[in-house]
């Protein structure tokens, strides 16, 4: 069996279209929610988003390309691009040893809802030819690997809010048990659009809280849904002994990965969260688990809907024992960044990586009111110092699905 180790990450997010400031914000505790620009809400419950601001795509692709490209498409070749530039792994690897398991939970939503307003209002000759290529999910991984000539696997997860750790978690597996020598791996979404909010509202799961301070609220008893986020996540993974040989920088080392379906609903989770539960406890144990719990620091799906909130609360309790449940630390940055969705748990995975690496908790800001179903310590409202032995990064998606990861600073 191989190890990984992360050697690049790149990111675009609602507070910081880079790594760098991205965790500034997260240690900071700056929220990227606020007033929908994207389209007029007047007639939607819903006002707030944690929507990318000043993104340039222009330093990513030529004009041609942007127009072609669905955002989330855009997003994803960005942070990629970060996060490969950074790696240095080009020439480094043959190129039929790379690969790209790059997800999105939508896709190209936003592409979709144009074209079909342009069939409806002009006809069918109107509808362009790139609709079906920027539509498709697999393609921000398809043009991923054709941008770096990445010959490997190139292969989308689709687990809807699970989606990034999923894609991470099969990258993991691919190099580990010497598929692939390099895999870049990561999520993206872009669907704070008109039918994208309507949708979601419509199923009374997002947030209908006007202010952007107090509409994403993990484990708080004020909590009433979820704030969408957007943008895209990026990790280099690479074989251990390879990145040494090469010199490579080393940010940390994924060592564990669990993967679980509830079985359950479409959209609620286990009342018994055993799903979430065993999933936690496959990456802890493949991880090698931690003798104090005290070093432990759980980045929690933590959507700030009532029912994911106590769920996840209960799944921790029983994947790591309420004893030790009780003494590590918890949080959620959905508090910052709204909820991502396809790539939330590629951004989440960076803020485990920098958390591990640099000894500090991001925290759950917004945090006001205890809820007796969610009892943890949440890192309320300010980051954290402490030594960090074990970060484990929680996904949950629609259709029951669990995905866990576990990162360690490298030996």
């Amino acid at each position: 069996m191989h190890r990984v180790v992360i050697t690049g990450m790149g990111a675009v997010t609602p507070i910081g279209n880079d790594v760098g400031s991205f965790w500034e914000s997260l240690k900071a505790g700056r929220c990227g929610i606020g007033p929908i620009t994207k389209f007029d809400t007047e007639e939607y419950k819903v006002k707030v988003a944690a929507e990318v601001k000043d993104f340039d795509p222009l330093l990513y692709m030529d004009k041609g390309d942007v127009r072609k490209y669905d955002r989330f498409c855009q997003y994803a070749l960005a942070a990629a691009s970060q996060a490969v530039e950074e790696s240095g792994i080009v020439g480094t690897v043959e190129p039929e040893r790379v690969g790209t398991y790059f997800g999105s939970g939508i896709g190209g939503i936003e592409t979709f809802a144009q074209q079909q307003q342009a069939l409806m209002e002009k006809g069918p000759r109107r509808v362009s030819p790139f609709f079906i290529p920027a539509l498709i999910i697999n393609m921000a991984s398809g043009l991923i690997a054709i941008k770096y000539n990445f010959q490997g696997a190139a292969i989308p997860a689709v687990t809807a809010c699970a989606t990034g750790n999923n894609a991470i978690g099969e990258a993991y597996r691919a190099i580990k048990h010497g598929y692939l020598d390099a895999v870049l791996t990561g999520g993206a979404e872009a669907a704070i659009i008109p039918l994208g909010v309507a949708g979601f509202s419509s199923m009374k799961a997002l947030s209908t809280t006007e202010d952007p301070a107090s509409a994403c609220v993990p484990f708080d008893a004020r909590r009433n849904g979820f704030v969408m986020g957007e943008g895209a996540g990026a990790l280099m993974l690479e074989e251990y002994e390879h990145a040494k040989a090469r010199g490579a920088k080393i940010y940390g080392e994924l060592c564990g990965y669990g993967v679980t379906c509830d079985a359950h609903h479409i959209t609620a989770p286990h009342p018994e969260a055993i799903g979430g539960a065993r999933a936690l406890k496959m990456a802890y144990d493949e991880a090698g688990g931690c003798e104090d719990p005290s070093k432990i620091y759980v980045n929690a799906h933590g959507t700030s809907t009532p029912l994911n909130d106590s769920g996840e609360t209960l799944a921790i309790k029983k994947g790591l024992g309420e004893e030790a449940a009780r003494k590590c630390m918890v949080s959620s940055t959905k508090s910052m960044t709204g909820h991502m969705l396809g790539a939330a748990g590629a951004v989440e995975a960076i803020a485990c990586v920098m958390a591990v690496k640099e000894g500090i908790v991001p925290p759950t800001i917004g945090y006001q009111e205890p809820d007796p179903d969610c009892d943890l310590d949440y890192v309320p409202n300010e980051a954290r110092k402490a030594d960090i032995e074990l970060a484990l990064s929680a996904s949950l998606g629609f259709g029951g699905h669990n995905a866990y990861l576990a990162f360690r600073a490298a030996e």
